[in-house]
């Protein structure tokens, strides 16, 4: 489905706050170095909503941003002997027009839907057939940015001459394109791009592009295509102006851990670790719920002399908005022992938005720290924050207008510093209602009570500051010692950084009864709320850590069966669009898909849990579900699985290896519930199921993607659970043939998904690897650390890249990577 890629036409670039470590610590964060290079870092994560990671290698070169790409700029700075230090974020700057898009004003070009032919591109090209007119070019359809566009269907051409009175500083291009695009400056290629953008976004120039602009006249030549949905197109160029002049700071090392994500900086003669602290602790429902995160900053003299320091932090107000030019208020909120800040928009429609792409415009962010006369807040407006600094100009201090100029912010005089010196910030979001559940908006978990406020909230978070920074230091080293222990260090590394991505795709909610839900966005794939087919890859991670959080996972698709709203005799796939959960709204129901997978999380509970009171609750309708799969499962019609972006596929052979742990599963659990008859008579059924199943996947040595598609193959990952629940049901032989068959098919960046493409999902080649012996464990996952560290797209992790070249193919900051706790899951379940 289509996404939005939403830019601000002023776009502020700012950087975040925090440290850790020390001079004498320095060897030590140097030896804690990272050997995985991540596509992005996570900073603060907490849901789909309150998400913030940096892009890059380097916390200084670029702004922070939400984990769909916009930026929600987090500042730092440090002063260290009169000099201004960058550690987070870019240089704060204001983006300027070049070359307006026609978000400012409409524009006049020279058009052609008919291919113009070779060399149109060209300055000196003329086709007196072309007509004037005026853009942007849209059809004016629901999704496009401006509604009011001259008409464009399938196809233009168009040119644009502008003049340039002198030469542009880092000039880049804002476009909103729907969907192919190519555009050219002065007949130089400067921009092309397959897909979309919806809305308006920044995006670099070719260096040849930017030599070829000139002083005086310049042409923007510009081709869109639209190959599916909307059409839209509108190109102009901006360029950043600095406000403030820094050094960037020397980052030293970067280290990533399950909660913690630390970086260390010299400035000056001073040393600076920031650490970023999501205490996403499963064993502490109520703190993993809690929408709170640190930022710890360590200060220390590398040389044992004195040294002047003072730090800044800031908060941009766009992390409380969904566009850049919304309205914000900011305030200081009133409490005795804290400095808390907030910032929030002031049309504050709850729960308005639906959909991918967007972010969320209700409730309020935070920052907060202990009250000391060397604390105090900064200006609210950005030309003021600035002038503060510089201690130019007025400091001006406005408390109202755009989000993109508006911020919340700290001043921290550290004095003269020599031994190592430490604070600490806690950065928060209270949503007020999280989820509209059939009709009913409700609070977040934290709030259930409808009692406890967001100072409260903060108030407590402050309290277990170092209690929760001692449990996040033991519990991520024992995630990562157990994960090297069962599958080597490359694993604990993918653990990791799969770790946060995971719960933060989450949101934990009450229901009315007060029963935890933890409702799952499609982060870049649909946008859909608590889909099935997202919840089984990302099942492990909390099957392992948290039963009740996977109960909470399957609790809302139970209901919406049982509360007689879903009617069918298998579950639904999916309960709205995030974050409205008010009925299923995918175009297509995936009936053996879901089945399978709701059954099986059911007894995977039950075993891990060592009772059936979740699924005894739920018997009759798990018996329907079963009964589904008895009559449609072995040979599935045309329909979609999990992998939805491959299209239809009948009689899938890895579908129907779903429907047969379905089978068995319910077999398991009747036998836990001392239903003997039950019990035997699906184990001997799904064993049938299997021996048939051989026959009609058989290909020689391996089975086939599909009956009776001969010389086809595909990751039969499903079979994990034959392996995990102890069932027994498919000879030993048949994980064995298909993994030495597999080995034989392995890419640079891991195993294609199927024979029909060279893409993959990594999550199922974590579940593949897991079926295999812990000697070939490591064969399959080595490329996909490989395809981590080399990724050329720096965007939170994608599962969905190509095996031959690592690229992102779609999705990111999905849930699913859940997935890749199958292998410490294992461990644990074949010990009962």
């Amino acid at each position: 489905m289509k996404k939005n890629i939403i830019f601000s036409a002023l776009m502020i670039s700012l950087g975040l706050l925090s440290s850790c470590g020390s001079g004498a610590d320095k060897q030590a964060s140097a030896e804690k170095k990272q050997g995985l290079r991540a596509p992005a870092y996570p900073l603060i994560t907490h849901d789909p909503y309150f998400s913030i990671w940096s892009f890059g290698d380097t916390l200084n070169a670029q702004s922070t941003k939400h984990w769909t790409g916009e930026d929600q700029p987090l500042v730092v700075l440090a002063q260290v002997d009169g000099k201004v230090y960058q550690l987070v974020g870019k240089a704060i700057s204001l983006l300027e027009d070049v070359v307006p898009t026609a978000q400012k004003k409409p524009y006049e070009v020279h058009y052609t839907y008919a291919n113009p032919g070779t060399g149109w591109e060209a300055t000196d090209f003329v086709n007196q057939s072309w007509e004037a007119g005026t853009a942007p070019f849209g059809d004016n359809s629901v999704d496009n940015p401006m509604k009011a566009a001259s008409r464009y269907d399938k196809e233009i051409w168009y040119k644009r001459e502008f003049t340039l009175d002198k030469l542009p500083n880092d000039p880049k291009l804002l476009i909103s394109h729907d969907d192919a695009v190519q555009v050219f400056i002065n007949g130089v290629l400067a921009y092309e791009d397959p897909n979309f953008i919806l809305d308006y976004g920044q995006r670099a120039l070719s260096p040849a592009s930017i030599k070829a602009l000139k002083q005086g006249k310049n042409t923007l030549a510009v081709h869109c295509r639209n190959d599916r949905g909307g059409a839209f197109i509108d190109v102009g160029l901006v360029q950043e102006r600095k406000l403030l002049d820094t050094e960037l700071a020397k980052q030293t090392s970067v280290h990533l851990t399950a909660t913690q994500t630390e970086y260390s900086f010299d400035a000056g003669g001073v040393a600076i670790d920031l650490t970023f602290t999501s205490p996403l602790l499963m064993d502490q429902l109520e703190v993993l719920a809690r929408p709170a995160s640190y930022l710890t900053f360590k200060s220390v003299s590398k040389d044992g002399k004195a040294h002047d320091v003072k730090i800044w932090f800031a908060l941009s107000g766009k992390v409380s908005a969904d566009k850049a030019k919304q309205e914000v208020k900011a305030a200081i909120e009133d409490h005795d022992q804290l400095l808390v800040q907030s910032v929030g928009t002031t049309s504050q429609q709850i729960l308005g938005k639906k959909g991918d792409n967007v972010r969320i415009d209700w409730g309020k962010a935070y920052i907060a720290t202990t009250k000391k006369a060397s604390i105090k807040s900064t200006p609210n407006s950005l030309q003021g924050f600035v002038a503060d600094i510089a201690k130019k100009g007025a400091s001006s201090e406005a408390k109202i207008g755009a989000a993109s100029d508006m911020l919340i912010g700290v001043e921290m005089t550290l004095g003269q510093i020599t031994d190592a010196i430490s604070e600490h910030l806690v950065i928060a979001y209270d949503d007020e209602y999280s989820v509209q559940y059939f009709g009913k908006n409700l609070r977040p978990w934290w709030r259930r009570d409808n009692k406890t406020n967001a100072l409260d909230m903060i108030q407590a978070a402050e309290k277990d500051y170092d209690r929760l920074m001692q449990a996040c230091q033991s519990f991520d080293e024992k995630l990562s010692a157990d994960a090297q222990k069962v599958g080597g260090e490359q694993y604990a590394d993918l653990c990791n950084l799969a770790y946060r991505q995971a719960i933060a795709a989450h949101k934990v909610v009450a229901n009315t009864n007060g029963e935890l839900l933890f409702f799952s966005k499609e982060n870049f794939s649909n946008g859909s709320i608590g889909t099935v087919d997202v919840t089984y890859p990302s099942a492990p991670l909390f099957i392992l850590y948290n039963t009740e959080l996977a109960k909470g996972l399957l609790r809302f698709i139970f209901e919406y069966s049982e509360s007689g709203r879903w009617k069918k005799p298998f579950p639904a796939h999916d309960v709205g669009t995030y974050p409205l959960a008010n009925g299923q709204t995918y175009g297509e129901d995936m009936p053996v898909e879901e089945a399978g997978n709701m059954i099986t999380l059911t007894a995977a509970i039950a075993l891990r849990d060592g009772n059936t009171n979740f699924a005894e609750k739920h018997w009759e309708t798990l018996t329907t579900w079963t009964e589904f799969l008895k009559k449609e499962g072995l040979d599935p019609a045309n329909q979609l699985c999990t992998d939805d972006f491959a299209g239809h596929l009948a009689r899938n052979a890895n579908l129907s290896v779903k429907a047969i742990m379905g089978i068995a599963s319910y077999a398991k659990l009747a036998e836990m519930l001392k239903k003997e008859d039950v019990a035997k008579k699906h184990f001997e059924l799904a064993k049938q199921m299997a021996a048939q199943w051989m026959k009609l996947a058989d290909n020689g040595n391996h089975y086939t993607l599909a009956f009776g598609q001969k010389d086809t193959w595909s990751q039969k990952y499903n079979l994990i659970w034959d392996k995990l629940l102890k069932l027994d049901i498919f000879p030993k032989e048949v994980v064995e043939k298909e993994i030495a068959y597999y080995k034989t098919k392995q890419q640079t960046y891991g195993l294609p998904l199927d024979s029909r493409k060279t893409y993959t999902k990594s999550d199922w080649i974590l579940w593949t690897a897991t079926l295999a012996d812990d000697t070939d464990f490591e064969t399959f996952v080595s490329p996909v650390w490989k395809f981590v560290n080399e990724t050329p797209d720096r965007i939170p992790l994608s599962d969905w890249h190509e095996t031959t070249d690592g690229k992102s193919v779609g999705f990111r900051a999905r849930s699913v990577v859940g997935g890749y706790f199958v292998k410490m899951l294992e461990k644990e379940m074949l010990k009962k």
